[in-house]
């Protein structure tokens, strides 16, 4: 921390160090930045925290941020109810649904098994899921978990614990992406798209 600033400086910057992607040079330089900017960036942001603190919940059903429980998604009436799509966090959710293509409802986990990290099933929205394709109208479960070993080792995970409800279980495609270039790929990625090939 600069040892110049005062201690509601020092705080911001340690606040903003916290944040993903940022260490104490980067946030130093937020908050800088904030200070200089004050009436347009710092007033209009802490305004901007504070209702969002005071405004924004978890979905009962999805587990999604919103200002409304249940939220926008799940209250939706042209949302395909057979169709469930597991993320690990909201922010895959938004990029799903940037997306366009998914029109069917969404589960947010809250992260991902992890055995360095001691996360097991109880510390994410496992029984939640469960209760939701056991009770409800879902047709289809898509585990979209991120193509890592935490995230394979989650999706595997629940496809047991889903297994013998009825419900059909997919995730989504591996492998070379739209525009891709196989000189610029990992090794993984080019693995992936071999054993997923399909009839051209």
């Amino acid at each position: 921390m600069a040892a110049s600033a005062g201690p509601e400086i020092e705080r911001l910057i340690s606040l903003l160090a916290k944040l993903p992607g940022m260490g104490p040079r980067s946030a130093r330089r937020a908050a800088l930045a904030l200070l200089k900017k004050r009436d347009q960036l710092l007033v209009p942001l802490a305004a901007a925290l504070q209702e969002t603190a005071d405004k924004v919940v978890s979905c009962s059903i999805c587990g999604a941020p919103d200002t409304r429980d249940p939220c926008s998604i799940c209250s939706d009436p042209a949302r395909d109810n057979g169709l469930i799509c597991v993320v690990e966090e909201a922010g895959a959710l938004w990029a799903m649904e940037r997306s366009g293509a998914f029109r069917g409802k969404y589960h947010v986990l809250g992260g991902l098994l992890s055995a360095l990290d001691g996360v097991g099933p109880d510390a994410l929205r496992v029984a939640e899921l469960t209760g939701r394709v056991r009770g409800g109208e879902a047709k289809e479960v898509v585990l979209a978990l991120p193509a890592t070993v935490d995230g394979q080792t989650t999706a595997h995970y629940l496809a047991e614990r889903l297994a013998g409800s009825g419900v059909e279980i997919t995730s989504l495609a591996r492998g070379v992406p739209v525009g891709g270039e196989l000189d610029w790929l990992d090794d993984g990625t080019i693995i992936q798209a071999l054993r997923q090939r399909r009839p051209a």
